[in-house]
């Protein structure tokens, strides 16, 4: 772990974001992409959406953590002074979500939002609406338009949640919800994220990589 700004940051916000991302190299990240545009198309578009992701993120108010796939990379896009980062840890999606959940609340922040990095229609506002929302709301979603969600926060830990679910189905969001019927949910616009060729080929910004 890389914890050499955490003290300085943790004095500035309550708030922290954190961002799930993959390594960006050939052949390991879009598979399903990859299926129909090529493993190269499908890496040119992922490092696209970490680009997008850093620039929706960066000038935010709240601390942000990047939490890589596999190994931290310390020269890449995210900024050590503005970027916390960690290694995912976990056997599946839902226990690396959990012990970055984990990990926000014992190091003493108050609200903390977890989104993903292949989000081509995510702004700023989504962000700092989570944020708001929880001042009110005992967790809020980003339903994603595939059943999913691309953004969680929340204000206190709900491990439940991230235990027994099919992750990367239709059912993931309807799941998190049962979970959470006894909690106050307020619910963010729903999105599309990237993850097989229909989520693209409609959407003019793709059209450089796809030529």
């Amino acid at each position: 772990m890389n914890n050499q700004n955490e003290v300085s940051f943790r004095e500035q916000s309550r708030n922290l974001l954190l961002i799930f991302t993959r390594n960006p190299k050939l052949g390991k990240v879009k598979t399903r992409l990859a299926k129909t545009i090529g493993d190269e198309a499908a890496l040119d578009i992922y490092k696209f959406l970490l680009e997008h992701t850093k620039q929706v993120t960066q000038n935010l108010s709240c601390d942000k953590a990047v939490y890589y796939s596999v190994k931290i990379r310390d020269n890449d896009i995210w900024d050590a002074p503005v970027y916390q980062k960690y290694q995912q840890e976990g056997s599946d999606l839902g226990v690396r979500m959990l012990n970055a959940f984990q990990q926000a609340f014992s190091t003493g922040y108050e609200k903390a939002v977890i989104i993903g990095s292949d989000l081509p229609d995510l702004t700023s506002e989504h962000i700092n609406q989570a944020y708001e929302k929880l001042n009110s709301n005992d967790v809020v979603m980003g339903p994603a338009e595939d059943g999913g969600y691309y953004l969680l926060g929340m204000k206190k830990l709900h491990a439940n949640i991230f235990q027994n679910k099919d992750w990367g189905t239709s059912t993931v969001r309807k799941d998190t919800l049962n979970d959470l019927q006894n909690e106050s949910v307020h619910l963010l616009e729903t999105l599309n994220d990237v993850d097989v060729f229909d989520d693209i080929k409609n959407n003019p910004v793709f059209n450089q990589f796809l030529n």
